[in-house]
């Protein structure tokens, strides 16, 4: 086996994923499954920009595990990449040296293990939305697959849309004939040659913890900054004291900082109005703004979605807490904003005994949940026949989805543009000695039954 290293340095916290695959592999091709993964302790690698030493230090658990995981022998030659995402482009915005000090410092720590390490990047909003795209469709095999003789096969099914629901940021891929008619938003990939044309966008500020700081900002914007302050969508029964300045320490936040001291603490008092929760959530689009033919939000174009979608991270959390804490199903949008409502109205003594080890991220699930629901509807545009097609799903098999393989595949060139000689593999060889096997062990049964059978009637006779 072959092994290979990603470390997902995203806003809210890191992920490491080893990933394995035979040496011996035709034409660059087979696949690619996941070895092991280790969540790093910590928060995200941007939240260190005022000790980029410590970011790197706290890589260091995980990189101690990837020793172990990985056999001594192959060390050497493993590559190792890490990919930092919509955190690190925010503190990109606010102070480029800044995140320049944290890839170095968490460079200098990965240099100190035996890996083959190409490097720290942070993708762009486009590159993690087309990477994760690209995993999704890999790992379900829609771009190529190992027929039952061994010879590779391109399926006649369509490719599956991506959708990524992270803590800074939210990316939509998908395949299109439509017309793209912003050139910033179209990707051709040619891929076991087949080309591939792909929608795809990403919005900043538009991921999980993002979007909680930015209603915490519209919610106190429209109390006035009083001392103490309802909070439509956190649940009857919770109140938090909140310093002014943990609410605009972000670019996101950042327009609608006030003008008096962030030192300021204003309490926060959960009054559970699942209505008016979706109306201050609502007011975090622009539903108005479009010179294009068609918009999601934001004036951002977007032809029709078409097609299955796999949605995940943030998305499966969010589904998953709907269908197995609260007990409901979500087949329609109607589903998703009835079950909205519902965990909105649940006072949070009731939602803490229902989900206790949940309990740092309990209250926000009105708000996400929320979220999510005018987020596929009245942004992406999903409606009662194409959001049946959404398949929320945190794996493929044993395999995370995420950007991190299609990441590792891109940059290792383990997925050819030009199509694999259609040669059989040496498991063709294999085949036809089963066959021939069947076929032989068959005839001989029949020849021992007819034999059998004859000399039966000769003895009756």
């Amino acid at each position: 086996l072959q092994y290979g290293i990603v470390l997902d340095a995203g806003s809210s916290h890191t992920a490491m994923f080893i990933y394995k695959w035979p040496a011996d592999k035709e034409n660059n091709t087979g696949v690619v499954s996941e070895h092991s993964m280790c969540d790093v302790e910590g928060p995200g690698i941007s939240s260190y920009s005022l000790n980029p030493p410590a970011a790197g230090a706290s890589l260091e658990h995980c990189l101690n595990q990837a020793l172990r995981d990985v056999p001594k022998e192959k060390h050497v030659g493993t590559p190792l990449y890490l990919g930092a995402t919509a955190g690190m482009r925010l503190l990109n915005i606010a102070d480029s040296q800044a995140s320049d000090a944290v890839l170095r410092a968490v460079a200098t720590t990965v240099k100190t293990y035996p890996f083959d390490f190409r490097g720290a990047k942070i993708l762009s909003g486009e590159e993690e939305g087309v990477f994760g795209w690209v995993t999704a469709n890999y790992l379900l095999e829609n771009f190529i697959k190992r027929g039952w003789l061994g010879e590779w096969i391109q399926p006649q099914r369509k490719t599956l849309g991506a959708m990524d629901f992270g803590g800074a940021s939210t990316q939509i891929t998908f395949e299109t004939r439509d017309t793209i008619e912003n050139p910033r938003n179209e990707v051709i990939l040619k891929l076991y040659g087949q080309v591939y044309r792909v929608y795809t966008h990403s919005f900043l500020c538009y991921g999980r913890d993002q979007v909680l700081k930015r209603l915490l900002s519209k919610i106190l914007q429209a109390e006035s900054y009083q001392e103490t302050v309802s909070h439509p969508c956190w649940p009857m029964g919770y109140n938090k004291s909140l310093l002014l300045s943990s609410i605009y320490d972000s670019p996101c936040t950042e327009k609608e900082r006030p003008s008096f001291a962030l030192g300021t603490t204003v309490t926060l008092v959960g009054t559970g109005n699942g209505n008016l929760c979706a109306l201050h959530v609502s007011k975090l689009f622009d539903f108005t703004n479009c010179s294009f033919s068609h918009c999601s939000f934001d004036g951002v174009f977007q032809p029709k979605v078409s097609g299955n979608f796999i949605a995940f991270s943030a998305f499966f959390y969010t589904v998953d807490f709907i269908q197995t804490v609260m007990g409901r199903s979500v087949h329609l949008p109607s589903d998703l904003k009835d079950a909205a409502e519902t965990i909105c109205a649940t006072r949070w003594s009731e939602l803490l005994q229902k989900a206790p080890k949940l309990e740092k991220r309990l209250p926000d699930y009105c708000a996400v949940s929320t979220f999510v629901y005018l987020l596929t509807t009245k942004g992406y545009n999903f409606n009662n026949y194409s959001f049946p097609n959404i398949a929320f799903q945190k794996k493929a098999g044993e395999t995370s989805i995420g950007w991190a393989l299609g990441y590792m595949l891109n940059f290792t060139n383990m997925i050819p543009a030009e199509k694999p000689s259609s040669h059989k593999s040496m498991l063709y060889n294999y085949w036809v000695i089963l066959i021939l096997l069947f076929v032989v062990t068959t005839l001989t049964s029949l020849v021992t039954a007819i034999c059998l059978l004859r000399h039966s009637k000769s003895s009756i006779i």
